[in-house]
């Protein structure tokens, strides 16, 4: 009888998901879910033969190249894939995959919350009630700006950048402009204008929305220059990476009101190191990155993590295969 192979778990995982690695593998699971260290990691992968961690794990090419020669998959809890020095992990010859597709509705709906509730003061609305400072209604009270009607510029018109933009554009009749690294087919742009350029689209771009990957290219895209072509009181969403965003340069448009409003689930140096000027701020709307914090989405990526290892051990393919 052939021997389970080993799964290193770097986190807790939904009950379901870890039940199900129970039965087809030898995992060794994280119940207190604490962050390990890089040597912990290493230490807990002798004799493994997968790991499956999540964006918190920072599997640099130091990292990769510590690991033991067990180690044959990384099998990602996440879609995005810049904590893994793909690289790296190529060189070794190990196989690395992600979870595609299946947390586009709810990131999407992470970010549709983050837009309404930076454009409605949401964050300083709630503090005034819980606070009870709110002693008034007056017509000039915690007035908004609506976004029914209004352009919308998308940033990455991937899974989630494409779902954003229908929420946005079914449920509020917004105008959907945006910029993606290849203009999308017909079908696809549903009505939406391509840009070819992030400048060309940033005037138009009454709320923007952030989609895309951190990557070379993309990392600090969001700088004080291309703050400038915003339109006045243009309200800021990122639900992607916060390496999209020079921080200094945010907070700086919010203070002078060159940015109306901002709505952040994602941030550089999450979750201790955040740009601490954005707590003093009463125009940003702050979640901790729970862009894909469901039910279902949980488990569904879960599921998608072990397909990919089932595959891999089986001796196929896996289909979310990245490196």
């Amino acid at each position: 009888m052939t021997e389970k192979p080993k799964i290193l778990v770097t986190r807790k995982l939904p009950q379901a998901v870890e039940r199900q690695l129970e039965q087809n593998y030898q995992p060794l699971l994280n119940p207190d879910d604490r962050l390990y260290s890089t040597d912990e990691l290493i230490s807990l992968s002798e004799g493994a033969a997968a790991i499956l961690p999540c964006h918190t794990e920072q599997l640099t090419a130091e990292v990769i190249d510590r690991l033991p020669d067990s180690i044959k998959i990384i099998a990602n809890f996440s879609v995005g894939v810049d904590h893994c020095d793909l690289a790296a992990a190529k060189a070794r010859g190990i196989v690395v995959t992600n979870t595609p597709d299946v947390l586009s509705e709810a990131t999407a709906e992470i970010a549709i919350l983050l837009m309404l509730g930076a454009a409605r003061r949401a964050s300083e609305g709630e503090r005034m009630v819980r606070s009870q400072e709110w002693k008034d209604w007056s017509p000039d009270f915690m007035v908004g700006i609506q976004a029914t009607g209004k352009r919308l510029g998308i940033i990455g018109m991937g899974r989630v950048g494409q779902v954003m933009a229908r929420y946005a554009r079914d449920a509020f009749g917004m105008e959907i402009h945006y910029h993606n690294r290849s203009r999308l087919p017909a079908e696809l742009e549903a009505g939406a204008t391509y840009y070819d350029t992030v400048e060309d689209l940033l005037p138009q771009c009454q709320f923007l929305s952030l989609h895309c990957p951190a990557t070379p290219e993309s990392i600090g895209l969001l700088n004080a220059k291309r703050i400038a072509l915003l339109p006045e009181d243009a309200i800021v969403v990122n639900t992607a990476r916060g390496a999209l965003i020079e921080d200094e340069a945010l907070h700086a448009a919010l203070v002078s009101g060159k940015i109306a409003a901002a709505g952040l689930d994602v941030y550089n140096n999450e979750p201790t190191g955040i740009f601490p000027g954005y707590r003093d701020l009463t125009n940003i709307f702050l979640l901790p990155h729970i862009g894909s914090a469901t039910r279902e989405t949980r488990d569904a990526m879960g599921f998608r993590a072990l397909a990919n290892l089932d595959a891999y051990f089986a001796g196929k393919e896996p289909v979310d295969r990245v490196a």
